[in-house]
């Protein structure tokens, strides 16, 4: 099955064998060099009604630069009742 960009790490296996954010529940922060994306769909979210959208499940992005994304907020899962 096919993995959404949100739902991957930027670094690979050998990084995340040592990493200390590759743990159940942690998220890449956005600081971090492997963190950053450069997919072409990429686009950082502006204005108070995207960033704050209720309706996002934000807990399924393993990096928080995709958490203000445009594209994950656009097209990411959403939050069930």
């Amino acid at each position: 099955m096919a993995q959404f960009c949100w739902q991957m790490r930027g670094c690979d296996d050998e990084m995340q064998s040592r990493c200390p954010h590759n743990v159940p529940g942690a998220t890449c922060p956005e600081d971090c060099y492997y963190s950053m994306c450069k997919r072409p769909t990429h686009q950082r979210a502006v204005g108070l009604d995207l960033l704050a959208n209720p309706d996002v499940d934000r807990s399924a992005a393993v990096r928080d630069v995709c958490r203000a994304c445009m594209f994950f907020i656009n097209n990411g899962p959403v939050k069930k009742d």
